[in-house]
């Protein structure tokens, strides 16, 4: 996922490891995106030994010096594909730990694993609230409005959430049960 990141953005416009890292991390790939914004770099020099990039220019910034990267035409081309490659694929995933935990929830005491679901509960909630902020700083970027995908994607991600959130309170209300 990283790889496929890195080249949208590259597709846009040349930029330096930095700008790509900074980008993502404003954007919260991390949570959205399932990609850790420490593997940039990584992914660059991955993508730079398959010559799906090129170093464009060498800025100097002080006495440090930063590359800029430009994708290639066959990074163009791999871009097409990662995409493609992941509209074909399901996106369906499942909170495997809790469905795991959930297995054996009778070996611990029921009041803890009440307040462990209660724990969860508070950090879906915190989750939600995170995105929200996302949402608005995003639609203060887009002057108001944001493009289609952008909004079905959000929409999305907060129906997730909740829909999360309704499994933990039913599943905390069995246990009360």
């Amino acid at each position: 996922m990283t790889q496929l990141l890195v080249l949208g953005l590259l597709k846009k416009g040349p930029m330096s490891g930095y700008d790509i890292q900074v980008t993502l991390q404003t954007s919260g790939a991390e949570s959205w995106g399932g990609v850790l914004v420490g593997s940039i770099y990584h992914a660059l020099n991955q993508l730079e030994k398959q010559s799906y990039i090129q170093i464009a220019s060498i800025e100097q910034t002080g006495r440090r010096q930063k590359a800029i990267y430009e994708m290639t035409d066959a990074g163009d081309r791999y871009l097409d594909e990662l995409i493609l490659k992941s509209l074909k694929e399901s996106s369906v995933t499942y909170p495997t730990t809790l469905y795991s935990a959930l297995c054996f929830v009778d070996y611990v005491p029921r009041e803890e694993s009440i307040r462990a679901l209660e724990k969860q509960k508070e950090l879906l909630e915190e989750q939600y609230s995170e995105l929200q902020h996302g949402y608005e700083e995003k639609k203060r970027y887009f002057k108001g409005e944001l493009p289609a995908v952008s909004e079905l994607i959000f929409e999305n991600m907060f129906g997730e959430i909740r829909r999360q959130i309704k499994f933990v309170e039913k599943m905390t209300g069995l246990l009360q049960a």
